[in-house]
C-alpha cells in the first residue's frame, strides 16, 4: 500500500510556511554566523595560534569558503531544500556520505550551542561585574567558571528555543534588532581603535609566509573557518523564503559582510592589544578591548553586543539545526518526531525544542573541562575540522553535479567546477593535517584542551556516531533514501512512500 512513511495522509504533508524575504535570511544567517562572538573570542584563539597575523588568515581562509558559498549558491538553484548539503551529497556522491553531512552538522551545530551557552553566560556575568555586583550571597561570581556560565547561558537558551518555535520570521525580526545595535557598536569601537590604537599597522599582518608554522596555518585557517562558518543558514530556511534565489542572495551577502568585519576587527584588535593581551583574555577579550578604548558606562557597550550576539546566534543555531533534522526525518534517517509541524507555528517545532534541550545536556557535560577557555578551544578545534568536512563534501558534490559546465567554457568551468573541487580539497588537506598534528602531539590522552588525543577525539566521536547512525536509518529505519540518495521534494505534495 502507498502511504506516507509515519502512517500521515497526503494532505497532512509537513510542509514550513514561506515568509521570509532577503533580509530575513541575512538576519539569520549573520546572527548564525555572529561576528560580534567570532571577533570577541575567536580572535583571541586564533591569535594564540598564529600570532600577529589575523587579517592574513581571515582573508586566506575566505578564498576556500568563497568557492564553498558558490557551490551552496548554485546547488541551492536548482534543488531548494531544508536538508541542503544533506540532499545534495546524497544525490551526487554518496548516501552515506550524505548522510554524514546531515548528522556531522546537527552535531557541530549542537556542540555550538553548548558553547555558546557557555559565552552567553560569560558575558552577563561580565555585565554585572561591570555594574558593581561581584557576589551572590557567598558566591563569588566568575566569569570564567564554566559552571556558573552555563547555568546562567541555559535559562537563556531555554527563552530563545521557546522563541524559536513561534517561527523564523518572529525570531529574525528579533535578529535584525540585535544585529544593528551589534554592527554599530562593532563598527564605532573598531574605527575608533584603527584610529587611536598606541601599536604601529604593519603590511606583515597581512602576510601569510610569515605565519610561524605549517600546523600553525593549518590550525589557524580551520579557525577561521569555524568564524565564517554560520553563512549557509540562509540555506537551511529556504523552504520558508518567498524565493529559492533569495537565499543565495542572503547566504552571500552575510559572508561579504563577515570578511570586512573580521579584517575590520583584526586590525583594530592587533592596533590597540599586543599578542599576549590578544591571546590571553579568551572569552573577555572584547571587554578588554573596549576598557583600553573608553571609560565606563561607554566600555561596556561591546560587552553589550557580545551578549547580543551570543544570544542571536543561540537562537540562530537553533533554527538550522531543526530545520536539517526535519528534512533528515522527513526522509525517514531521523525518526518522525523531528518532522512533526506545529499546526498553530508552521514550525517544527517538537524538534526545536528537543535541540535546545539536547544542547542544554551537552552543556551540562562540558562541565567535565572546569575553565571556560579551555572548553572553548577544544570545541572551536572540534567543529573548525567537522564543518570543513562538511563543507568540502558539499562542494565537491557541486563540482561532480555541474560537471557538464567544463563543456560550456572556461568561465563557466572555472565557477562550476574547478572552484569548489580546489576549495573541498584544500578544507580536506587542512583538516586531515590537522587531525595528524593533533595524533602526533602527545602520547596520551587527558580531558585538557591542549592534549592533541583529546582534540582529535572529539570530531571522530561525531564522524564515526555518524556512520552508526546511518547505519540504523538504512537497516532500521528502512530508510529509501538509502536506495536513492535524493532527499524529499520540497515543493512535493506527498512524502516519500514507504518501502511496504
Amino acid at each position: 500500500m502507498n502511504q506516507t512513511p509515519f502512517g500521515v495522509d497526503p494532505p497532512a504533508q509537513p510542509e514550513l510556511r514561506k515568509s521570509l524575504s532577503v533580509l530575513d535570511g541575512v538576519a539569520v544567517a549573520a546572527s548564525s554566523t555572529a561576528a560580534t562572538t567570532s571577533i570577541g573570542i575567536g580572535l583571541g584563539v586564533t591569535a594564540g595560534v598564529v600570532g600577529l597575523h589575523l587579517p592574513a588568515i581571515m582573508l586566506l581562509a575566505f578564498l576556500p569558503i568563497l568557492g564553498i558559498a558558490g557551490a551552496y549558491s548554485r546547488l541551492n538553484r536548482v534543488e531548494p531544500n531544508a536538508g541542503n548539503g544533506y540532499v545534495w551529497v546524497g544525490r551526487s556522491l554518496s548516501p552515506w556520505l550524505g548522510f554524514l553531512v546531515g548528522w556531522v552538522n546537527c552535531v557541530a551545530s549542537v556542540a555550538f550551542l553548548a558553547y555558546t551557552t557557555a559565552v552567553t553566560g560569560s558575558a552577563l556575568l561580565q555585565l554585572a561585574g561591570e555594574a558593581g555586583v561581584h557576589r551572590i550571597g557567598s558566591l563569588a561570581l566568575d566569569p570564567g567558571s564554566t559552571a556558573q556560565t552555563t547555568a546562567l547561558g541555559i535559562v537563556v537558551l531555554v527563552a530563545v528555543t521557546l522563541t524559536a518555535v513561534t517561527g523564523v520570521r518572529t525570531a529574525a525580526r528579533l535578529q535584525t534588532g540585535l544585529l544593528l545595535f551589534e554592527y554599530a557598536v562593532l563598527l564605532g569601537f573598531c574605527g575608533y581603535g584603527i584610529a587611536v590604537g598606541p601599536h604601529p599597522f604593519r603590511l606583515s599582518w597581512f602576510d601569510p609566509f610569515a605565519i610561524p608554522s605549517a600546523s600553525a596555518l593549518a590550525q589557524g585557517l580551520l579557525l577561521s573557518v569555524f568564524c565564517y562558518w554560520g553563512f549557509e543558514a540562509a540555506f537551511t530556511v529556504n523552504e520558508e523564503v518567498r524565493e529559492p534565489r533569495d537565499a543565495s542572495r542572503a547566504g552571500t551577502i552575510t559572508l561579504v559582510t563577515m570578511l570586512g568585519l573580521f579584517l575590520l576587527g583584526s586590525v583594530a584588535f592587533q592596533r590597540v592589544l599586543s599578542g599576549p593581551e590578544l591571546a590571553g583574555h579568551g572569552a573577555e577579550g572584547l571587554a578588554y578591548f573596549g576598557d583600553r578604548l573608553a571609560q565606563q558606562p561607554l566600555a561596556a557597550l561591546p560587552l553589550v553586543a557580545l551578549m547580543f550576539s551570543a544570544v542571536a546566534s543561540l537562537q540562530a543555531g537553533v533554527i538550522p539545526t531543526a530545520r536539517g533534522m526535519f528534512a533528515m526525518s522527513r526522509d525517514r534517517t531521523l525518526g518522525p518526531v523531528w518532522s512533526k509541524v506545529s499546526s498553530r507555528y508552521g514550525t517544527p517545532a517538537a524538534g526545536t525544542l528537543l535541540i535546545g534541550a539536547v544542547s542544554a545536556a551537552v552543556a551540562l557535560l562540558a562541565l567535565v573541562i572546569p575553565r571556560l577557555a579551555d572548553m572553548i578551544n577544544a570545541t572551536v578545534n572540534a567543529v573548525g575540522i567537522v564543518v570543513s568536512l562538511s563543507y568540502a563534501l558539499t562542494a565537491l558534490a557541486a563540482a561532480v553535479r555541474f560537471r557538464a559546465a567544463l563543456r560550456e567554457g572556461l568561465r563557466e568551468g572555472l565557477r562550476a567546477v574547478v572552484l569548489p573541487a580546489l576549495s573541498a580539497l584544500a578544507l580536506l588537506g587542512l583538516g586531515g593535517y590537522l587531525g595528524w598534528s593533533f595524533y602526533r602531539s602527545t602520547d596520551h590522552l587527558e580531558l585538557r584542551a591542549d592534549n592533541g588525543w583529546f582534540l582529535l577525539l572529539m570530531p571522530v566521536a561525531m564522524i564515526a556516531s555518524g556512520f552508526v547512525v546511518a547505519a540504523w536509518a538504512k537497516w532500521g529505519r528502512r530508510s529509501p533514501y538509502f536506495r536513492t540518495g535524493h532527499g524529499t521534494d520540497a515543493d512535493a505534495p506527498e512524502l516519500l512512500p514507504s518501502s511496504n
